[in-house]
């Protein structure tokens, strides 16, 4: 396929992810709503679609008519949420057979799982139009703006990037963050240097956009990235 057609089925495919997502996670919160008025204290902590079924076979018919209807609507709303699950677990399965068939390298920097790496070649699309990785940084929002206040010299990160792929990266940035592998070290070795842990990330964040940018170049030299 072409690469550029390839790009465009990740780019379809996580926007319809990031849609059903969108939707399980309002659902969860109607559920929740619901579940608060018919348990005693309410429901604390993440709720799940096993845990909303458990709670709710341990609620007996009673109350009045509004508490019927609500456990009706809950159970109306869990079978919604299900049904969500299902189709993101298709996708994701879709996703990663995707990502796979690409060849991409992008799965080789820690952090970066089939989903995110659908993101990032869905949203990049061709990395040649970015001559060099300081443009794919300024694109991806990661290249750092001044932002210094008298003899104190800071950095803030650019607001015009694209937010989808910032986000992206963001999330591996975080991931690595918390980690003992090698970006959580060079992140505790800013913070070591006297740097918040905003600006730490920040680090990290435009290392990580220079080692994306790496493998999207390798990859689109790469022969199997030719059209098949």
């Amino acid at each position: 396929m072409d690469p550029e057609a390839a790009s465009e089925v990740l780019r379809l495919l996580s926007e319809r992810r990031e849609d059903l997502v969108v939707e399980r996670t309002r659902a969860l919160n109607r559920l929740h709503a619901l579940l608060r008025d018919l348990v005693p204290g309410g429901v604390a902590g993440k709720l799940s679609a096993n845990r909303a079924a458990r709670i709710l076979r341990g609620i007996g018919p009673r109350g009045g008519a509004s508490a019927r209807l609500r456990r009706r609507l809950a159970s109306e709303v869990l079978r919604d949420v299900r049904t969500l699950d299902r189709k993101i677990a298709d996708l994701n399965g879709r996703i990663e057979a995707e990502v796979q068939a690409s060849g991409t390298t992008l799965t080789g920097i820690f952090g970066i799982g089939p989903i995110l790496a659908a993101r990032i070649l869905g949203t990049v699309g061709d990395v040649g139009r970015f001559p060099t990785k300081a443009h794919f940084a300024s694109y991806a929002g990661t290249a750092p703006v001044e932002a210094s206040s008298g003899e104190v010299v800071r950095h803030r990160l650019s607001l015009a990037g694209n937010r989808n792929l910032n986000y992206a990266l963001h999330m591996v940035a975080t991931c690595q963050a918390r980690s003992d592998a090698q970006g959580g070290a060079y992140y505790r070795k800013k913070r070591e240097e006297g740097k918040s842990r905003k600006e730490a990330l920040r680090c990290l964040k435009r290392r990580i956009s220079d080692a994306v940018f790496r493998s999207l170049v390798a990859d689109s030299q790469a022969p199997s990235r030719g059209v098949a």
